[in-house]
């Protein structure tokens, strides 16, 4: 059977490749893992090596062309089929397919205005004006392979643009929404969603506009004709829990995800009037939550209230009682479901690795009141010019994250984790910083963190909370962590006790920021009752590796560097 040549992705973050030289010509023998055309992206340059031994029998993407990752850019015959091939009378078929590629309409929109009236020029059985595409499971790391296909964000026989998400995956690191290979319709479906399956396997194919139904069969093909003439009224049925997009007519649908479209529907937004800074020019949830931070108003007052970042304690000025919930969770649900639900496969590893950790270290927590007064001034003082200073907003995140990078580097063994029978003190300070997402929760590391200033720590966890709200982290940024600071300080608890990230030894915990009375000593010895701005840090530690005192003596030297802060914050 022919082996199809496909762009590979060459990074988490990276959906194209521009494909600088062929190393190879159509006719001539390739060696599977043999060198087979050169690439480039925005990262790397590489040789891409043939997936399979045969013959090159067709070239699908020509030097200086730039196309999407997984899109079939050639096409390798085994060498018995390449040889019957060489005549003229088995080379015809084989150019049929490649002259309507040629005419394929210039934009996803005339090519769906275009398929209608080939359905109904053409018999199903000869509507073949491209080869159908194959859509696999991309491989998101070098030790990923295979991932959990969560939801399909198309049905058969809906149209798909080239870099528009089709399907949502989840791996042991990351989540992602992965684009379409190529515009056309999907054709077919070939592994449902909630299934695990092999990298590089095939679980959908996206055939043309008029050529889909063919690849389906003929008993498939069918009832599909009648439905083709509607094709281009998709948004008047949304599914359930989508919004319909008002303005753009269906073939010039703003590009979203079900998360964005979620937002909007909730705040009241067009988003035709949000403007995009996506791939393909697809509006982001940043660009959603840009668009409300600069005056974007929404109909409903509701909209107006906003959810403290991950990456910041909340700052609970107000008396008990009336902190104010997240927007989040002042809205039930209309259509909770009467059955059990099976949990997603980010919920199933989050609920393996908590049981695991219990099961693996003796849990033991402390906790710290850590007076922030200083810090808050600091942060009051400068938050305005720093963010623009610097393109990045001045949380009290680096400032926690600071005091625990220099004490860990005062006391390596907070900073260790077992194997087997023995201690293993690690050199850098791979700095984990919880991320709460609207799927469940994820850890991105900060690796070698104590080789960044305060501007850089900063930096570092800004990008990656982004990025991890996005589903842009690459498998490698979530992994090989040494100490975890988790912040559930931003719902407004006291405090919380976390559960140890494995195979770490110790994991610290925010509490929310309240303005407290507190007992003040002079240098004279006198006491009197100021108004102190006050957090609360817990350290769950693990017993086998750090003891009691050793707990105690770090999370009082984090203390000290807080209440006592004098580092330049750049």
């Amino acid at each position: 059977m022919p082996t199809d040549v496909i762009m590979p992705q060459m990074g988490e973050s990276i959906f194209e490749g521009t494909i600088t030289k062929w190393l190879k010509k159509p006719g001539q023998s390739v060696q599977r893992d043999e060198p087979l055309f050169e690439i480039s992206t925005d990262k790397v340059d590489a040789e891409i090596p043939s997936p399979a031994s045969g013959v090159l029998t067709e070239v699908k993407a020509a030097e200086g062309s730039t196309v999407a990752v997984n899109t079939v850019v050639a096409v390798i015959a085994e060498e018995g089929g390449a040889a019957s091939n060489g005549s003229a009378e088995a080379a015809a078929p084989a150019t049929p397919p490649a002259k309507p590629a040629e005419a394929k309409p210039a934009s996803p929109a005339a090519a769906e205005s275009a398929a209608p009236k080939a359905a109904a020029a053409a018999p199903a059985s000869d509507a073949t004006p491209s080869a159908p595409v194959n859509v696999v499971m991309p491989q998101m790391g070098e030790s990923i392979f295979e991932g959990t296909i969560t939801k399909w964000l198309k049905q058969p026989g809906d149209a798909v643009e080239k870099d528009e998400p089709l399907f949502e995956i989840s791996t042991d690191k990351v989540d992602a929404e992965i684009p379409a290979p190529e515009s056309g319709t999907l054709a077919e479906i070939k592994v449902q969603a909630g299934a695990t399956v092999q990298i590089n396997t095939v679980v959908a194919v996206i055939g043309s506009g008029a050529g889909v139904s063919a690849g389906s069969g003929a008993g498939a093909a069918a009832p599909a004709q009648p439905e083709k003439p509607e094709k281009a009224k998709p948004a008047a049925a949304p599914a359930a829990g989508e919004i319909a997009e008002t303005g753009p007519p269906s073939s010039e649908r703003v590009r979203s995800s079900p998360l964005v479209r979620r937002m909007a529907k909730e705040n009241n937004l067009d988003l035709a009037q949000i403007p995009p800074s996506g791939l393909g020019g697809r509006v982001t949830k940043e660009d959603v939550l840009g668009f409300l931070s600069r005056g974007g108003q929404a109909a409903a007052p509701a909209a107006a209230a906003t959810v403290p970042t991950p990456a910041e304690p909340r700052r609970a000025t107000e008396a008990p009682g009336k902190v104010a919930a997240p927007a989040a969770l002042a809205a039930v649900p209309a259509d909770i479901p009467a059955e059990p639900v099976p949990m997603s496969r980010m919920r199933s590893i989050i609920a393996q690795r908590m049981v695991d950790s219990k099961h693996t270290s003796a849990h033991v927590h402390t906790v710290f009141k850590v007076d922030m007064t200083r810090i808050v001034r600091i942060r009051e003082r400068e938050k305005a010019k720093y963010e623009q200073r610097n393109g990045v907003k001045l949380t009290y995140m680096p400032f926690l994250a600071r005091a625990v990078i220099v004490t860990l580097r005062k006391m390596p063994i907070v900073n260790a984790s077992m194997e087997g029978a023995s201690i293993r003190y690690h050199q850098h300070v791979n700095l984990g910083i919880a991320v709460a997402l609207d799927w469940g929760l994820i850890v991105p590391v900060i690796q070698h963190a104590e080789e960044r200033n305060f501007l850089g720590v900063a930096r570092a966890i800004a990008d990656l909370a982004a990025r991890a709200r996005s589903k842009k982290l690459k498998p490698e940024e979530t992994a090989s962590g040494t100490f975890t600071i988790t912040n559930p300080g931003i719902f407004g608890e006291q405090f919380g006790t976390p559960v140890i990230n494995q195979p770490e030894a110790a994991i610290m915990g925010v509490g929310g920021l309240f303005k407290e009375p507190t007992v003040m000593t002079d240098e004279n010895g006198g006491d009197s009752i100021a108004i102190r701005s006050v957090i609360r840090l817990t350290l769950g530690f693990d017993h086998r590796i750090i003891d009691g005192a050793d707990a105690g003596k770090f999370m009082a030297e984090v203390k000290k560097v807080l209440e006592n802060w004098n580092e330049d914050i750049g």
